[in-house]
């Protein structure tokens, strides 16, 4: 209770520094896959992706499909076909940035309170089958910690002068 009370420090403006850096990112990984691609087309459309994956670029099927008859453009089926075309690669590089800056350098600036200047998680010690302390609203263990997007994100939490932000893993 005195986590949730005490909060997390944030810093406004390194977050909306990184969304603002990570649009531009998404815009040039956009243009990076329409130069591929031969056209402009939805990015985030599974059917529209599939297309020209599997259509125009002629990279083979994978063997199992998705729901229905749209082709499967999960990240297991755009690594596998990565070294046989760039483009999947890019996508999945588009994707993560799309996700972080969605998932947290666009959310988390609004969950800053205006009287504290932190943001106050929920944190439960039942939430997990392992007996661990999860996080949620918002759930600050998801950010990733081995790339630098992650690093970025987690540039937006910051400690007082005499105090130390730590991470510590369950393992």
């Amino acid at each position: 209770a005195r986590m949730e009370r005490h909060g997390v420090g944030g810093d406004r403006e390194a977050l909306e520094s990184f969304s603002a850096a990570t649009e531009e990112d998404i815009q040039r990984l956009e243009g990076k896959i329409y130069e591929l691609a031969g056209y402009q087309f939805n990015v985030n459309s599974t059917q529209q992706l599939g297309e020209v994956l599997f259509d125009k670029l002629n990279l083979p099927v994978p063997r199992r499909r998705g729901k229905g008859k749209v082709r499967s453009t999960a990240a297991d089926v755009l690594e596998e076909l990565a070294p046989l075309h760039p483009l999947p690669a890019i996508v999945m590089e588009y994707r993560e940035s799309a996700k972080l800056k969605s998932t947290y350098a666009d959310a988390l600036p609004r969950l800053i309170h205006e009287g504290t200047g932190r943001i106050h998680p929920r944190f439960s010690q039942t939430g997990t089958s392992t007996g661990r302390l999860s996080c949620s609203s918002p759930n600050l263990q998801n950010i990733p910690v081995r790339t630098e997007l992650g690093r970025n994100i987690r540039a937006g939490f910051v400690a007082p002068a005499d105090c130390q932000l730590i991470s510590a893993d369950y393992s």
